[in-house]
């Protein structure tokens, strides 16, 4: 029997169907382990059985995401192979004869090594050469490696900072960026193309290459050249860092070490890589709980900053000390922003701003980095939530220079040598932004004033809602068509100008009932904007269970002597919007 599973809508789904669809996977087309435990799953025939089955999983903006164990929609030997096989078929289509070659990388996860292993496997079975990191690193180094390696895809087993029970698989095209349409669609259509028992498992592990210090050490002095400039107090700068049980510790030490920054302090409690993430409840920068230790310890020994970074190290957690001495954590939009101003400054002293340069942001960051730009004479282009629409980017505008881009959710990329959020090059970036305003007798908080006093105080407010299962993507997918059948009018008594539908394409001016066309590509999201700025934005998360609501307001800082009156009076702006929209 073929075993063609294709993604089935839940509506038409009923027990019988996935009870047929799990037998499928008690035949020898599967290993005996995964027949039992299958077996186990439905003999019990609980919702177990139901939400490993229901569905297969499907790419999102940071590639395939699920809990791991058995069935159609988890992440397992077989998902990962039928990938990797439907993978390796279109490449071969798309480079022809040539001789094929990827690189692997893989994370501190549970079963990250056996799952890389897996799918170089099928890869080598398919007659493609694989360039296979020996032990962990970070997501950004595998980006570099593609090209440094000149591979024709490259791909990453990790699933950021999802909880310990997730794995992932995140496909990279050869430019070193995560596959965009049209290549994400057609490796789709081949994907959805493969039966389970047509995978491919018969490795010739002749065709795995091992790597490790070479790459590590093209990949460090690559980021030390276009994280760092001149800044003379590198070794004044006191650091403390953690890695929060992940890959960075393998790169990120080093990497400060060799660039200047001699005064490191790392949290030990948590610098073995750790799966379960031990000293955490979630191993995301995002959340101020996860640098708690860190930023102890920089109290304890009076340190300048505290960098943290997520398990496959593509995101960057900052904490600065205030105008009150007191350690304040960064938000990604302030990241980004101080990241954005100091990279095109750098450009500027150095005489290559010619009007021929633009930077990277998406639609749900914060507007102050546009107003940035702007006052260099420098363009901001937006794209979707993802980095791979901000690599896509530099595809797109060859013509161009690319300085740098962000998104709100701590990720930056500096220049194109990896191309993809690197928290590696923004960690050497951030400690250099604090060296060079230690030799100017400033601080990194001042200047971040400085952004405020010249273009408006902004701050931004993010509201994740869990919906697990089934039940969760139904509740959300209700919550979406709510909000378009019922938008919102009114935003804290502003009235709404624009509503921009990136479903449908369509930017409405709600005053002067009027709509234009919006170009970037269509995607589930909705986003209120005041005359005054204010918005409000709404999206499901395309690899978590979440619907996410984002928050923007701004307003004027007169004065430094200002500051705490402005804050507060934009924190109780915004908890009057989350009342108001009941997230």
């Amino acid at each position: 029997m073929v075993l063609r599973i294709f993604a089935l809508n839940l509506h038409k789904m009923n027990t019988d169907k996935i009870i047929e669809i799990a037998k499928s996977w008690t035949t020898d087309v599967f290993d005996a382990e995964t027949q039992n435990k299958v077996s186990e799953l439905i003999q019990k025939n609980d919702q177990n059985l139901i939400e490993s089955f229901y569905k297969n999983l499907a790419f999102g903006t940071g590639g395939m995401r699920g809990i791991m164990g058995v069935g159609t929609n988890r992440i397992n030997k077989y998902t990962l192979g039928k990938n990797t096989q439907g993978l390796s078929n279109y490449l071969h289509q798309y480079f022809k004869k040539e001789a094929l070659s990827v690189a692997i990388a893989y994370d501190c996860r549970h079963n990250s090594k056996e799952f890389a292993k897996e799918v170089a496997n099928v890869f080598t079975a398919n007659n493609i050469k694989v360039y296979l990191f020996e032990n962990l690193r970070p997501t950004p180094e595998l980006s570099f490696a593609v090209r440094h390696l000149n591979c024709n895809a490259g791909i990453v087993l990790t699933a950021s900072h999802n909880p310990p029970e997730y794995n992932g698989y995140k496909v990279y095209f050869n430019d070193g960026a995560q596959i965009v349409p049209p290549q994400d669609e057609a490796i789709i259509t081949e994907i959805n193309n493969v039966a389970f028992e047509e995978i491919n498992f018969k490795a010739n592990d002749s065709l795995i290459t091992y790597i490790g210090d070479e790459v590590d050490n093209a990949f460090i002095k690559a980021s030390i050249a276009n994280g760092t400039f001149e800044a003379k107090s590198r070794d004044k700068v006191k650091i403390v860092f953690t890695s929060l049980h992940g890959t960075s510790i393998t790169i990120i030490p080093k990497a400060l070490e060799q660039a200047g920054f001699t005064n490191v302090h790392i949290v030990t409690e948590q610098q073995e890589p750790n799966g379960d993430f031990p000293t955490v409840a979630s191993p995301n920068p995002e959340e101020p709980a996860a640098l708690k230790m860190a930023t102890d310890l920089a109290d304890k020994i009076n340190a300048d900053i505290v960098i943290g970074t997520d398990p496959d190290c593509d995101r960057i957690g900052i904490a600065v000390r205030n105008l009150n001495g007191k350690m304040t954590l960064l938000n990604g939009n302030q990241t980004m922003s101080m990241m954005t101003n100091f990279l095109i400054k750098q450009w500027q002293k150095q005489g290559k701003l010619n009007g021929k340069q633009f930077v990277g942001s998406t639609i749900v960051s914060t507007y102050l980095v546009n107003k940035i730009a702007s006052s260099y004479g420098v363009e901001t282009k937006v794209s979707l939530t993802g980095f791979k629409w901000i690599a896509k980017m530099i595809r797109d505008y060859e013509n161009l220079d690319f300085i740098g881009g962000g998104e709100e959710s701590f990720g930056y990329m500096v220049g194109d040598f990896v191309r993809d959020k690197d928290a590696v090059t923004a960690t050497l970036l951030a400690c250099e932004i604090f060296a060079a305003a230690k030799d100017n007798n400033t601080s990194f908080y001042e200047e971040l004033i400085q952004l405020y006093l010249k273009h408006n105080y902004y701050k931004e407010h993010l509201i994740s809602i869990v919906k697990k299962g089934i039940s969760g993507a139904e509740q959300i997918k209700e919550m979406m068509v709510n909000y378009r059948k019922n938008p919102l009018e009114f935003i804290d008594g502003e009235k709404v100008k624009y509503l921009y539908d990136y479903q449908s394409s369509i930017k409405k001016d709600l005053l002067s009932n009027t709509q234009e066309t919006i170009s970037v590509p269509k995607s589930n999201v909705l986003i209120y904007e005041t005359e005054n700025g204010t918005k409000v934005a709404v999206r499901p998360s395309g690899t978590e269970p979440k619907i996410k609501f984002y928050i923007s307001v701004n307003q004027a800082l007169k004065n430094i002597e200002n500051l705490t009156e402005v804050e507060t009076e934009v924190t109780e702006k915004i908890n009057r919007i989350t009342k108001e929209i009941n997230a």
